[in-house]
């Protein structure tokens, strides 16, 4: 029985191997972006807080910071069998640039690439 091809591809993945100079690239360019979405979180929760009047908006502001941290939380995941897909998602969300993972092979450009078409 053949495999599904996106076993394979996971597979593959899994099988990678990120060389020292990779790994300091991937590691870069990871906490670039997390700093990015940081930074726009921290931005948007002081806008929330300076518009707090009333008590349910304090909470509206937990609200958001929690989903924001879960959202982060799901997205940053720095397993090397997971960088692809994590790169390739951010490099389609436009929170990661191409430039930024230059220095890695095409063994891990081409199925970043790949996924961040989806």
């Amino acid at each position: 029985m053949a495999s599904l091809p996106v076993q394979d591809d996971y597979t593959e993945m899994r099988n990678l191997k990120w060389s020292p100079t990779e790994k300091a690239i991937a590691r870069k360019a990871f906490e670039r972006a997390l700093q990015r979405e940081l930074e726009a979180v921290m931005a948007e929760a002081k806008d929330r807080a300076g518009k707090i009047q009333q008590p349910s908006d304090l909470w509206e502001l937990e609200r958001y910071l929690t989903e924001r941290r879960k959202e982060i939380d799901r997205q940053y995941d720095y397993r090397y069998s997971m960088l692809v897909i994590v790169f390739g998602n951010l490099l389609r969300q436009g929170k990661l640039s191409e430039q930024e993972l230059h220095g890695l092979g095409e063994d891990k450009l081409d199925p970043i690439r790949r996924c961040a078409r989806l």
